[in-house]
């Protein structure tokens, strides 16, 4: 007992001695992180103060506000992007799965070669030749120690299941997709298994099997951590979602109907590059927000200064889409505020269905650029019209009535009917209005249905009452 008391003694003494050093003067005082934090917008978001606003349904639509009574709800404050994501930005993820993938591929395969009497596989940024060129990045043991003690105890920077197990991909050597161009054979198998087999091509041009193009990612499992006290590793769910947009859409939402054109071409030819990515699920879209974090927080953690790590881009929920969308105007029925469609000189405010299926009268017959018409007050294009757009919240006709008004969610992963808001260029002008819920299907992909992220703000930033 003696023993016990006299090491507790040394050890609070060096505890205090350790700390005379410091300029606290002996008062309590933050602990020092040595860096500063500064909120950056990200780059095409604006920030939507948070506040409280009267969410639901107008009194004059009794049917719609049986499911969406009025209320006041509360959020928090938020980044949004100011369009909807655009078939240029979801292609970006495409090339970089497509890409990771490959890439994956031929390093393997350059360490079977390797295996087999050929090249080292694992080369440091240098001078390589053939398949050789994009074989694992070594890394220096002598310069990184973390690196030697994982290799050694673990064989493994990562997920040991995976194919790289953690190891570096040569990101720096440009990958050769001109077939007279291929530096060896190896190379041409690697790039011969992301191909549609030969019989399924026409002529000489092979194309890319999409169905290869999955994105892999871990999700936690919040709900199972409320329920019950389980290890993190039980908590971690992975997730697998093939990636690529259904451009089949444009066939199968229309019966006898001749859209081949944008079957063939809206998501791939420049012409529609800022137009509203579709075709896309629920959970593609969540696959989404993932990518787009880990390329944020990559970026940070490669710099010496800065947060290191931001919030995750993730769908908007319910009340945060419908905040948004009114832009600080209170009981509007529109994202303009007006009770109507088009303007004092007929011009119409969205891209939607008008005039008794007069599709072309708003100036567009399917989707338009995501920059059009007017931004609301907070500087958001596009929130009625144009396209529908997913967002985090399951749906629930009596959420309303049994949901929080503090940032209200219902996250739900037994429900696959997830709220879409805004309406689209397919819809009647009663879609489009603030406060109309409808629901599609999380693994559903429509020709109407797009999506926009939001990133959480560090911070408060309540939105001034008027004077």
């Amino acid at each position: 007992m003696k023993k016990l008391t006299l090491v507790a003694l040394i050890i609070t003494v060096a505890l205090f001695t350790s700390c005379k050093s410091g300029s606290d003067r002996g008062q309590l005082v933050s602990a020092k992180t040595n860096k500063k934090f500064f909120p950056e917008k990200p780059y095409g978001m604006v920030l939507i103060p948070g506040g409280a606003f009267t969410m639901g349904k107008a009194d004059e639509d009794v049917a719609g506000s049986f499911s969406a009574p009025t209320r006041t709800v509360t959020v928090t404050p938020y980044y949004m992007d100011e369009t909807e994501i655009t078939n240029g930005e979801y292609r970006s993820f495409v090339f970089r799965v497509r890409d990771s993938i490959l890439r994956t591929k031929l390093a393997i395969l350059a360490e079977e070669a390797n295996m087999g009497g050929g090249e080292p596989i694992e080369q440091k940024k240098g001078d390589a030749s053939g398949i050789s060129k994009y074989g694992f990045i070594e890394q220096d043991s002598t310069d990184n120690a973390y690196y030697k003690y994982m290799m050694d105890n673990y064989g493994s920077l990562g997920d040991i299941n995976s194919p790289t197990e953690g190891r570096y991909l040569n990101w720096d050597v440009d990958l050769v997709w001109d077939t007279g161009d291929f530096p060896d054979e190896y190379y041409a198998e690697a790039m011969d298994s992301m191909y549609l087999p030969v019989e399924e091509s026409m002529g000489r041009k092979r194309k890319i099997d999409t169905k290869k193009l999955v994105y892999t990612y871990l999700a936690f499992d919040r709900e199972g951590a409320i329920k019950k006290s389980r290890s993190t590793k039980d908590l971690l769910k992975k997730v697998e979602v093939a990636i690529y947009p259904d451009t089949a859409v444009w066939i199968k939402d229309f019966n006898y109907s001749y859209n081949d054109p944008m079957h063939q071409d809206y998501f791939w030819h420049q012409a529609y590059n800022e137009y509203p990515v579709v075709g896309v699920s629920w959970n593609q879209s969540k696959a989404f927000c993932d990518y787009r974090s880990e390329k944020r927080n990559n970026y940070l953690a490669g710099k010496k200064k800065g947060s290191g790590r931001e919030p995750s881009f993730r769908l908007p929920t319910e009340a945060e889409w419908e905040y948004a969308a009114r832009g600080g105007l209170e009981y509007a029925k529109y994202p303009w505020g007006g009770p109507y469609t088009t303007t004092d000189r007929g011009c119409f405010l969205a891209n939607f269905k008008p005039e008794r299926g007069n599709y072309a009268a708003d100036g567009a017959l399917y989707t338009v650029e995501a920059k059009s018409y007017n931004a609301n007050d907070y500087g958001l294009y596009n929130m009625a019209g144009n396209v529908a757009e997913w967002t985090n919240t399951a749906y629930n006709p009596s959420s309303y009535y049994l949901g929080s008004t503090i940032n209200p969610n219902v996250e739900d992963n037994t429900n696959q009917r997830k709220v879409i808001r805004g309406g689209s260029w397919k819809d009647v002008a009663y879609f489009l209005e603030v406060g109309t819920r409808d629901y599609e299907y999380g693994d559903s992909a429509r020709s109407y249905i797009g999506f926009r992220t939001v990133q959480d703000y560090m911070g408060t930033k309540m939105k001034e009452k008027n004077k």
